[in-house]
């Protein structure tokens, strides 16, 4: 059945529980999380629910952004559907962004695009107006958003340009099973095509974001130990596998380096053997680097993902504020049907806690 929408005459309405009160802006955002539901097709109000449903910090609060009656529809059926716990709406502050067409779980499209995209925004602007400290987000669909005329990449391009942030970037952070070693692993280029990755890379590139990587892992370490990975099969192989480390990706490095004499900083490795040390301490045996600079999407991301997949966050760097969201996509091929996970996004909220 489609989920229920609204055509209330206003699309911001902060309600709490039916909607009967509104408690107003807190006076302070020390515990208050803006969380962005995502899109309505997908599994992010049943994560949220189920995530939400879990011990919490003491004193965080979970302010949701989307549309209320479809947070309740969506409640209400997968209940039906699951025995897992989950949060009730009606214990929750939301931030009412109504529905203005039906949607059915699975079956994204423009009406989705458009209220995930208008969400955002929302709980973006609950931030940047001091009323929450840090943002979580839900998945969205980068397709639908296209579909309903919003051609960004993804939520981490459109939130840099709403806080007219010269430089974001998408940063994968994971606490190991086994102890307190955190990996980290930044991309210097997020979503673009294999093909235009060569022609992207540059030395000002890298260096902004090995400083971005930098500052983040100084947050656990004053003296880190950074690895960048190479472009090209081991590591070019002198020339022989590809051109750029020889040509200018040593040279980059080699200048960060003397810029940073406190700074441990190893490479370009070759990409297929760069991310043992992390494996290895993922499984607790030894401390890995501090933090990983990927130069492409999915060599930063295949590692991370076979490590740490229902651990990992999506955290984005270089906004005015902490920014993150769990390392998994919409899961249209599971949405209403009550088995999606929920350690992503309860990752997700606990490190927008912690580093909020």
């Amino acid at each position: 059945m489609p989920i229920p929408h609204s055509n209330a005459n206003s699309n911001n309405q902060r309600t709490m529980g039916n909607g009967s009160g509104n408690p107003g802006p807190s006076n302070s955002t020390a515990g208050r999380l803006a969380i962005a539901l995502g899109d309505p097709a997908g599994i992010g109000a049943e994560v949220v629910l189920k995530a939400l449903a879990r011990p919490l910090p003491p004193g965080l609060e979970p302010v949701l952004v989307g549309c209320r009656r479809w947070l309740e529809a969506s409640h209400a059926a997968l209940r039906q559907r699951s025995e897992a716990p989950l949060r009730d709406p009606a214990s929750l502050e939301i931030v009412d962004q109504p529905l203005e067409h039906p949607v059915l779980p699975g079956e994204s499209g423009p009406a989705a695009g458009a209220a995930s995209f208008a969400w955002l925004e929302a709980a973006a602007g609950l931030v940047q107006s001091g009323d929450c400290r840090a943002l979580v987000t839900a998945p969205i669909a980068k397709a639908s958003w296209h579909a309903a005329g919003h051609p960004y990449p993804g939520q981490t391009e459109r939130l840099a340009e709403l806080t007219g942030s010269g430089e974001a970037a998408m940063l994968f952070t994971a606490r190991a099973p086994s102890g307190s070693w955190r990996l980290n692993t930044l991309l210097a280029t997020t979503h673009i095509p294999l093909a235009a990755v060569p022609a992207r890379l540059n030395a000002d590139l890298l260096h902004r974001k090995l400083n971005l990587l930098l500052a983040f892992c100084r947050r656990f370490n004053p003296e880190p130990h950074l690895v960048v990975a190479a472009l090209n099969p081991h590591a070019g192989e002198a020339g022989s596998l590809g051109h750029e480390e020889r040509d200018w990706l040593e040279g980059c490095l080699d200048t960060w380096r003397s810029a940073q004499p406190g700074v441990r900083l190893d490479g370009p490795r070759p990409p297929d053997s760069c991310w043992l040390d992390a494996a290895a301490a993922w499984h607790g045996q030894g401390q890995g680097p501090d933090g990983y600079l990927a130069l492409y999407h999915d060599q930063g991301l295949i590692p991370v993902k076979l490590l740490a997949f229902d651990a990992a966050v999506n955290t984005t760097l270089g906004l005015p504020f902490l920014r993150t969201s769990p390392d998994h996509g919409t899961g249209f091929d599971i949405a209403g049907r009550g088995i999606a996970r929920p350690l992503s996004m309860a990752a997700a909220i606990e490190t927008a806690w912690e580093l909020g």
